[in-house]
């Protein structure tokens, strides 16, 4: 791909809850595409629509971003030449350009009331209509400045009615739109309503605030969801009834449920138990918490390379990458056009990847932290001689306590399962001279213990299978767990002999 210059893109969420993991994907694509060619990746809080808006998403939304490493050079939290970064900032501007498309014939103001426009859509419901909308057929049927006299379109707003600024859709129009992903798409201007681009609250819709705003920040391509394509023919009017040139267009791909069926949701999330959100969130009206990724136990690394591959191809076997190498491979030519689907046993297996290929002692330094919540207060070597037994057994960090309790207390109960096949009449006996194997054991280490052990089932007769089942039985309470010898090597003679003594008073 050629290197382009004077690269802007942006992302563009709107705070009305937590982000999705659709929307970080096209966060971290418009972040990936910047990077590669040297450009500015801009975040842009687009808080038009006040009644939806949440308390606390703005903070959520730079959070998560933050947390990916999915760093913007531009924000409403850290300044930059094109800002502000907070639509509800800059509301007196746009106002001037919705003027500006009025004066020039291009927008006009329509006062029709909510049963009025109920009455329109009947009407042409009742007439077989296709479509139920306020446009080139039915604009000249309703109380706007297009049919009303210029006087009475003074009066109305010196007196304060209710209005909003609508587009005048051309007529007879064929619009293109090239976008990069999903190359030309044409429509006719005939299927396009007259959207509202400014609102009687003083407040600008979406199409107008988003049009005006990448204009004004000179943003170079617009890399945004799937759901946008839509709306892009409208933008590309806006663009040339402004005499702008419109930015280079590319709509992601959706991310699809589990089985392919419709877009990803936080119903299917709650359904099959994984996150949708980057973030836990706590909806501060209803006090529901929506799990996050980041509490899940996923690291931020491996969460951004599963999002990354979910719509882009590097056209090669590589799965694992690094933030580094994304940027450097990532193209939008290798974006598809049909959905991916999410895939929860995948999401699991990046952070597997990411686990094991971490350092033990980056790990033990993790694993610390979550046994000190346990009131678990273990030496950093000892902690890290576990973690290297078994960390390619887990998939998250709180794992490694399934994995390894029994390091740090002894059971109190045994698998019911493992006692009725391993323990027969002879097993006590069997243990008792285990333990004093163990406790002629000189150089206490694994290999020793081995060593004595096989040397006694040798002597004895003993089948090394049973004695060594029977003997991981009551160190761990069942037939899990790494290394039998690490272990008792591990937990020290006195341990382990306290540990038979406990099983032959509790076992039958």
């Amino acid at each position: 791909m050629n290197e382009l210059n004077n690269v802007r893109v942006r992302f563009a969420p709107s705070p009305t809850g937590p982000l999705h993991i659709g929307g970080v994907r096209t966060a971290l694509y418009n972040y990936l595409f910047a990077r590669r060619h040297k450009g500015a990746f801009i975040l842009r809080i687009e808080d038009t629509d006040q009644n939806r808006f949440v308390s606390g998403a703005e903070d959520y939304i730079i959070e998560s971003l933050r947390w990916a490493g999915i760093l913007y050079d531009e924000g409403p939290d850290v300044g930059g030449s094109y800002g502000p970064y907070r639509q509800s900032d800059r509301r007196e501007l746009y106002r001037q350009y919705a003027d500006k498309l009025v004066e020039e014939g291009k927008a006009y103001y329509a006062f029709d009331t909510a049963e009025e426009l109920e009455a329109m859509r009947e009407k042409q419901k009742a007439a077989g209509a296709s479509s139920q909308q306020y446009d080139s057929s039915t604009r000249g049927t309703m109380k706007n400045s297009l049919t009303l006299a210029a006087d009475e379109v003074q009066k109305r707003l010196s007196e304060g009615d209710n209005f909003v600024l609508r587009f005048k859709m051309p007529e007879g129009r064929t619009i293109m739109v090239d976008d990069l992903i999903r190359g030309r798409v044409e429509v006719q201007s005939e299927q396009l309503d007259d959207k509202v681009l400014f609102k009687s609250d003083g407040m600008p819709t979406y199409h107008l605030a988003n049009i005006v705003d990448d204009h004004l920040m000179e943003i170079s391509h617009v890399i945004r969801g799937e759901e946008w394509l839509p709306s892009a023919p409208l933008h590309v009017m806006l663009y040339e009834a402004f005499g702008w040139q419109p930015p280079q267009f590319a709509h992601l791909p959706l991310l699809l449920k589990p089985d392919g069926n419709g877009k990803l949701s936080k119903r299917d999330g709650d359904r099959l138990g994984f996150p949708v959100f980057p973030l836990q969130w706590k909806d501060p009206t209803s006090g529901d918490i929506s799990s996050g990724y980041r509490e899940a136990g996923y690291f931020a690394d491996a969460f951004v390379n599963m999002l990354a591959l979910l719509g882009w191809n590097p056209g090669t076997e590589q799965e694992i990458f690094t933030m580094e190498e994304l940027v450097e491979q990532f193209t939008i030519e290798r974006v598809g056009k049909s959905g991916s689907k999410f895939d929860p046993a995948k999401a699991k297996w990046f952070n597997h990847q990411y686990l094991v290929a971490r350092t033990d002692e980056e790990i033990t330094e993790l694993y610390q932290s979550f046994l000190k919540r346990k009131d678990v207060n273990a030496d950093f070597e000892f902690i890290k001689q576990i973690v290297s037994l078994v960390k390619e057994r887990v998939t998250f960090v709180d794992e490694l306590w399934d994995q390894s309790y029994f390091f740090f207390e002894a059971p109190t109960t045994y698998d019911e399962k493992v006692v009725k096949k391993q323990w027969k009449e002879t097993t006590p006996t069997l243990l008792r001279d285990l333990k004093q194997v163990i406790n002629d054991v000189s150089d206490y280490k694994a290999e020793a213990i081995k060593a004595a052990i096989v040397g006694y089932l040798e002597r004895s007769g003993t089948g090394m299978g049973v004695a060594m089942n029977t003997l991981r039985l009551v160190l761990v309470g069942g037939s899990f767990g790494p290394d039998l010898m690490m272990i008792a090597g591990m937990l020290g003679r006195e341990e382990v002999q306290k540990r038979i003594e406990t099983a032959l008073e509790k076992l039958p």
